[in-house]
């Protein structure tokens, strides 16, 4: 019942208001219509917004990726007591707000002579660099903010793998590099699936850091949904982005879950 009222409810009232037309003086219509959809296909911005999103998406998931393995690794095979303070590190930032983890990415990132790191440059003598407002600064922080939903399920999966079956990798000849390859990665693939998903997910779904970070250069879905619900006041259309964008996630991370479920199936068929 909770899950009713706080999930299915609104979502359901989402999708209605998405399919009604809106009056010039503000008033909703009862006649049903394609009219939201249509526009956000057929307007180029509304198309690169939705291109932009899904391409911030997918560079902060590898990204995410790429720095994840390195700390699930340490976290899972390292020494006890950095392994524990891996984990501390991780997950302490969960503990600062996004709002002001964004905030210091812009000091961080910030254009010209105020930025850290121009700053760090120019005394380096590599000149200052454009990054703010940009689709890497978004990219760059959500990767820090995003990061500890990639490395606790790799490190639970790869805590779950048996160290004898690596050994016996590495006692068959296998270099380092050849045994994360052939045994540790195809084995750590349900929590990276698992990873992936909810990085690639929130990434596409938030608001703050594209609002911040990207300002009105880099629009992604979450800035276009508040514009048109509470700048522009047009909810149906607000309401048709945000069921678009609720649908593109789900599909792609279904077909990417069904991608891992084909491959462990061959993989059990060769092995059978």
């Amino acid at each position: 019942m909770f899950f009713i009222a706080v999930f299915v409810i609104p979502v359901g009232l989402m999708v209605r208001y998405s399919f009604l037309q809106q009056l010039p003086d503000g008033t909703l219509t009862g006649n049903f219509t394609l009219a939201n959809y249509i526009r956000l296909g057929a307007v180029d911005l509304y198309r690169n917004v939705v291109v932009t999103t899904l391409r911030i998406s997918l560079f902060t998931t590898l990204g995410a990726m790429l720095l994840a393995y390195p700390l699930a690794l340490v976290i899972a095979r390292g020494p006890a007591m950095i392994g524990r303070a891996i984990t501390v590190l991780v997950i302490a930032p969960l503990l600062v707000n996004v709002v002001v983890r964004a905030y210091g990415w812009r000091i961080i990132l910030g254009n010209g002579n105020s930025g850290v790191l121009n700053w760090a440059l120019s005394y380096l003598g590599l000149g200052p660099v454009e990054i703010l407002y940009t689709e890497w600064a978004v990219i760059i922080g959500s990767m820090q903010v995003f990061l500890p939903m990639m490395v606790l399920p790799l490190a639970a999966a790869i805590g779950r793998i048996d160290p004898a079956v690596e050994d016996a990798a590495r006692t068959l000849g296998g270099s380092s590099l050849a045994v994360f390859r052939r045994v540790t990665l195809p084995l750590s693939v349900p929590g990276l699936g698992v990873g992936c998903t909810l990085v690639f997910s929130l990434t596409a779904s938030s608001f703050i850091l594209p609002a911040l970070l990207g300002g009105s250069f880099t629009k992604m879905l979450g800035t276009l949904v508040e514009e048109q619900i509470l700048t522009v006041f047009d909810w149906p259309f607000g309401a048709a982005i945000a069921t678009a964008m609720v649908l593109i996630v789900m599909a792609i991370n279904l077909a990417y879950m069904a991608l891992i479920e084909r491959r462990f199936r061959s993989r059990a068929m060769e092995a059978a």
